[in-house]
């Protein structure tokens, strides 16, 4: 090989040693562990079961403002929920999404029920996006009925909230975060 050929090679060799000398300096100590992106795998789950509700199946009620409550027996997303009215009974008139309370595992809606109706709810009527685990696995689906008598009106959200059992600290909705920064400070 002439003098001219063996040159350019010479300096690649010594080029691709220099990074591989280099890329070893940076290498982390055998002692360390190496450094992995957070990566949460949750384990397989079985399907989140209702275990309580209120009003309770079969259960009346008076009418007026009612909080719907809904339990499971495992932590449930925040964000995930499905529910619509029961075959044959009548629809409830609620807001639109329940609010998880600190237990991770308990529901509340706000609704209203008028006096001498039976009304029913299923969860999990449709199976995507409905009520689902941590693991985001979607609970089974569960039907209620409740009937309303004709008593005298819940009129108080308070009141409501003492019917099922709720703490104050358990209002079923909440008041939107920006919406009270803005009318603390005036704007």
């Amino acid at each position: 090989m002439s003098r001219r050929r063996s040159v350019p090679v010479l300096i690649a060799l010594a080029a691709l040693s220099a990074s591989v000398a280099n890329a070893q300096s940076k290498a982390p100590p055998k002692d360390e562990p190496n450094a992995v992106s957070p990566v949460l795998i949750m384990p397989p789950t079985l399907p989140p079961k209702l275990v309580s509700t209120y009003p309770a199946e079969g259960e009346t009620v008076a009418p007026g403002v009612l909080i719907l409550k809904v339990s499971f027996d495992q932590q449930m997303t925040p964000s995930a929920w499905n529910y619509a009215p029961a075959p044959g009974a009548e629809p409830m008139d609620c807001v639109k999404t329940p609010r998880l309370l600190g237990d991770q595992r308990t529901f509340v809606l706000l609704c209203r029920v008028l006096a001498d109706k039976t009304y029913g709810v299923t969860f999990n009527a449709q199976r995507p996006g409905g009520f689902a685990n941590l693991g985001e696995n979607p609970a089974l689906t569960a039907a209620l009925t409740f009937k309303v008598d004709s008593d005298t009106p819940i009129t108080t959200v308070r009141r409501a909230m003492e019917a099922a059992k709720l703490q104050p600290d358990q209002m079923p909705v909440q008041d939107a975060p920006m919406a009270v920064a803005a009318s603390a400070s005036g704007r």
